[in-house]
C-alpha cells in the first residue's frame, strides 16, 4: 500500500533535523531506561533565567501521595503573580520537573509569571492514574492557602509540553467533573490527546519527523497498563486519553499549536473542534511544516520565534481577563 504523501518541512526545521542528532522517531519498550538516560541538563543559570528567578523544591503531601514539584519565583515580585502549572513532556514514560524549564521560564519572565513544575509518576512503573493523581494533587495544593503567598490562587494557567500537555488537558476534565480549583486557561503545545494513533496525520508521519505512530503507541501502552487499546476500546478512561471526551463544554480558554508535520496535528484539530462544538475557547495554531517539538529542538527558527511569540500573546490575553 502506498503511504499518503506528507506535508513538507519547513526549510529551517529540516535544517535542523540534518544537524540534530538526537531526534526521537520511534521507540520501543527497551529503549524507555534509554530516554531517561538520555535526558540532558540544563544548568543552573539556565533554570532561574540567570537569576530572575528564585528557584525551590517542595513535596506536596495530599492524602497518601507524595508530589515533589519545582518552584520558580520572581525575584522582584511585590505582590501575588500568576503562576504556570507546568506538566513536562516525555511520552508519560520520561521527562522530569526541569526537563522544560528553561523555555517554560522564558514564556514566564516575558509575561510575568512564577511556575510551578510537577515531578509525576512515570510510566511503566506507575500507570494510570499514578500521574493525574500527582497533578491534581498539585493543583489542588496551588489553590490552597499553603501554597506560596506569592503566586495568586485565581490565575493558574496550565501548561503542558507533548503528553504533559496532554496531562493538562485530562487535569482540566478532572477538576470540572470531580471538583478543584479552575484553572485560569490552558496552554497545551501538541499535546498528546488520543491513545488510539490512528489518524491519518498518525499514519501519515509513521517513520518520519519526531515521535511517530510506533513511539506513541508504546507511550501509551505504559501508561495504560500494559495494553494501548483500540479505537472500539472502552475500558480507556477520558482522563487518560482526553480525546475520547464526548463533551468539551466548560473547559477554560485554552490554547493549542501544533506542527502541520507531526503525528498529533489532527487529533489536536478534533480536539479544538470539540471545544468550539461546545461552546468553549479556544484558539488553534498549525504551524507550517512544524515538527512535533519543533520550537524546542530549534528555538532560534524563524518559525520557532513566531509560536512562542502565540503563546505570549494569548497568554497576557488570558491574564488580563482573570
Amino acid at each position: 500500500m502506498t503511504p499518503p504523501p506528507r506535508p513538507p518541512l519547513d526549510p529551517g526545521v529540516a535544517r535542523a533535523f540534518g544537524e540534530l542528532d538526537d531526534v526521537i522517531v520511534s521507540i520501543t519498550t527497551d529503549d524507555i531506561p534509554r530516554l531517561r538516560r538520555g535526558a540532558v541538563a540544563a544548568s543552573a543559570l539556565e533554570l532561574t533565567r540567570h537569576g530572575a528567578f528564585v528557584r525551590s523544591t517542595r513535596t506536596i503531601i495530599a492524602d497518601d501521595l507524595e508530589v515533589p514539584v519545582v518552584i520558580a519565583l520572581p525575584v522582584d515580585a511585590r505582590r501575588p503573580v500568576p503562576v504556570l502549572l507546568h506538566l513536562h513532556g516525555g511520552g508519560l514514560v520520561s521527562g522530569d520537573a526541569d526537563s522544560e524549564m528553561p523555555a517554560v521560564a522564558a514564556l514566564a519572565e516575558r509575561v510575568g509569571c512564577a511556575v510551578v513544575s510537577v515531578a509525576y509518576r512515570l510510566a511503566p512503573e506507575h500507570p494510570y492514574p499514578a500521574a493525574l493523581d500527582d497533578v491534581v494533587a498539585a493543583l489542588r495544593w496551588l489553590g490552597s492557602a499553603d501554597a506560596p503567598a506569592e503566586i495568586d490562587p485565581a490565575r493558574i494557567v496550565v501548561t503542558g509540553i507533548s503528553a504533559g500537555a496532554g496531562l493538562a488537558a485530562a487535569l482540566a476534565l478532572y477538576v470540572r467533573d470531580h471538583g478543584g480549583p479552575r484553572p485560569a486557561g490552558l496552554l497545551l503545545q501538541a499535546p498528546m490527546l488520543d491513545h488510539r494513533s490512528t489518524s491519518h496525520s498518525a499514519v501519515q508521519m509513521a517513520g518520519h519527523g519526531s515521535w511517530d505512530r510506533a513511539a506513541n503507541e508504546v507511550a501509551w501502552a505504559a501508561y495504560l497498563g500494559g495494553g494501548s487499546g483500540g479505537p472500539d476500546d472502552a475500558t480507556v478512561p477520558v482522563y487518560a486519553s482526553a480525546a475520547l471526551a464526548d463533551d468539551l463544554s466548560g473547559l477554560p480558554p485554552t490554547f493549542i499549536d501544533v506542527g502541520s508535520a507531526e503525528t498529533f496535528r489532527d487529533e489536536c484539530l478534533a480536539f479544538a473542534d470539540a471545544i468550539w462544538r461546545a461552546g468553549g475557547d479556544a484558539e488553534l495554531h498549525v504551524w507550517p511544516g512544524g515538527t512535533h517539538a519543533f520550537d524546542l529542538m530549534a528555538p532560534w527558527l524563524p518559525l520557532s520565534r513566531d509560536a512562542q511569540h502565540a503563546r505570549r500573546a494569548w497568554l497576557r490575553r488570558i491574564l488580563r481577563r482573570a
